[in-house]
């Protein structure tokens, strides 16, 4: 039997939305770890090689299985708030349970035949609490390494997949949200159905919490659920338009829209096709904060961005006046 999560009542008005670093990190450890869920990185993989060369995160590598199975959960928890900092997050793994942590380690290397008795896993085994803070400091490591340097275009991809998802849910419902997202899930009378899934003993159901979705870059091909006790039931899904956090960070405009608006602004209106915050766009056109700031103002201005916020940024996005500007419709 597939693994199904029956929504009641509360659970159906508590459906939210998270953008979690640690889980992003996890997802991508255990994309490297997978080779047969490379083939939409390949270009991320390329600029990653040597930073991949000089890593060493075989004690990671130990609680990943390779040919699939059971991970600790505490690698990567479902987030508590929306957008949590990766330092937040950090702390809060630091901080596991012993004893949960120890139920998950043996979980996990039960997995793979004999690990449990090797000298690795015993010693995992022994000292629950320092495998987590060794295993905290290699994700810490791993984070900076290999999501960092690219994580304002990494969410702003997330965060667009939320926008659109949210807007769909504005206008038709929870069915509109839940129906397309994973080809492996299924929504009907209330039950979320993951096909990939057997009926997990050990997973969380639905209880009143809710259920949290969370879009993913490195998840594809898969879809990952079936947290266990105590966390909230969560959904991790590939986010539509994940292919364009591997485009070029800044697109040059056409020259004919350069002429019109001037190099900078168009540049910066051309740039974005994902929404980004001020700083994020500062960085890649190599300008002041203030001088994007006083740009994306006037193309605000002339009713060719919206801005939100979202916690403590605000993002820019194309309206759809600027997109046909753009694009020439």
């Amino acid at each position: 039997m597939p693994l199904t999560l029956h929504l009641g009542t509360e659970d159906l008005t508590r459906c939210r939305f998270a953008i979690s670093p640690l889980c992003q990190t996890h997802e991508a450890l255990r994309m490297l770890r997978r080779p047969a869920r490379h083939g939409y990185h390949h270009t991320w993989l390329r600029r990653m090689r040597r930073t991949l060369a000089g890593l060493d995160l075989s004690p990671l590598w130990l609680f990943i299985p390779r040919a699939g199975g059971y991970t600790p959960d505490f690698l990567g928890p479902p987030p508590q708030e929306p957008c949590p900092s990766i330092e937040d997050e950090l702390a809060r793994m630091r901080a596991t349970d012993p004893a949960l942590a120890r139920a998950e380690i043996a979980r996990s290397l039960a997995c793979t035949p004999g690990l449990a008795e090797s000298p690795q896993g015993r010693a995992a085994l022994d000292d629950p609490a320092a495998t987590v803070r060794r295993l905290a400091d290699l994700t810490e490591l791993a984070w900076h390494a290999l999501l960092a340097p690219d994580w304002p275009r990494h969410r702003a991809v997330l965060a667009a997949d939320i926008a659109d998802r949210s807007r769909r849910a504005a206008e038709g419902g929870l069915d509109a949200l839940l129906t397309d997202l994973h080809p492996c899930i299924d929504w009907a009378g209330h039950t979320l159905t993951l096909r990939m899934y057997g009926d997990l003993a050990e997973a969380q159901q639905a209880d009143g919490r809710g259920i949290l979705l969370m879009p993913s870059v490195f998840v594809w091909p898969d879809v990952v659920s079936g947290f266990a006790r105590p966390w909230q039931p969560t959904v991790i899904y590939p986010a539509v338009g994940m292919g364009r956090f591997h485009a070029a960070p800044a697109p040059r405009p056409p020259a004919a829209l350069a002429r019109l608006l001037g190099r900078q602004r168009a540049a910066l209106l051309t740039d974005l096709t994902l929404p980004a915050a001020t700083t994020e766009l500062a960085e890649r056109h190599g300008l002041a904060p203030s001088t994007v700031s006083a740009h994306l103002t006037s193309l605000r201005q002339a009713g060719l961005l919206d801005a939100r916020r979202e916690g403590h940024y605000v993002r820019y996005e194309r309206t759809a006046l600027g997109d046909a500007l753009v694009t020439g419709g």
